[in-house]
């Protein structure tokens, strides 16, 4: 069965996004029991009637799966820290392991996905350490997927390989700017008056 470790820059993008997105989850976490426990409780991240943490928190959406999404969070991302350190620490993992890690990733983009439409679309609210949250998982995402064709991992062409081995940062920020697009035309008066 073969295994692959990865590189320092690699190791360390998992643990700075696992590391921020578990933030993220904690700080929100933290804000949700403070509004369980008093419904007039404002999270320090809600600003104005667009960035409005409360607001998203108050929704259905914010338990998607019958408890407060952040709970979530907490657990995939302290699992991304510790594969980052392992890998810090020289591990090598078997094919199996990094295309689990992979799943969750994609797991993970999909939710944000939904999550990104429902608060432009539906909540008509952002939240600040939601919105971190998401850029860590669109990262992580990416160059988890970007290792895994460049392992032959994942079956890809072999000018995918290519791209990916120079250009794997051109995904996230393709992605990333597409979603700050929409949430820049979404709020365009709000932004602009």
């Amino acid at each position: 069965m073969r295994t692959a470790g990865a590189g320092r820059a690699f190791a360390l993008l998992l643990v700075i996004t696992g590391a921020a997105g578990l933030l993220a989850s904690w700080v929100i976490t933290i804000d949700k029991f403070k509004l369980l426990e008093d419904p007039d409780f404002t999270p320090g991240c809600s600003l104005n009637p667009v960035v409005s943490c409360g607001n998203i928190m108050k929704s259905d959406q914010a338990s998607a799966f019958g408890f407060p999404n952040p709970m979530l969070g907490l657990v995939a991302y302290g699992i991304v820290i510790c594969v980052g350190a392992g890998l810090l620490a020289g591990a090598a993992f078997p094919r199996w392991y990094w295309l689990t890690l992979d799943a969750g990733t994609l797991f993970g983009v999909g939710f944000v996905t939904w999550l990104q439409y429902e608060s432009l679309y539906s909540i008509n609210a952002l939240c600040l350490w939601c919105c971190l949250a998401w850029i860590a998982t669109i990262i992580m995402f990416w160059y988890v997927t970007s290792f895994n064709v460049r392992n032959e991992f994942l079956p890809a062409p072999g000018w995918a390989k290519g791209f990916l081995a120079e250009f794997t940062w051109v995904l996230p920020v393709l992605h990333l700017g597409i979603i700050g697009m929409l949430v820049l035309t979404r709020w365009w008066d709000f932004w602009t008056s």
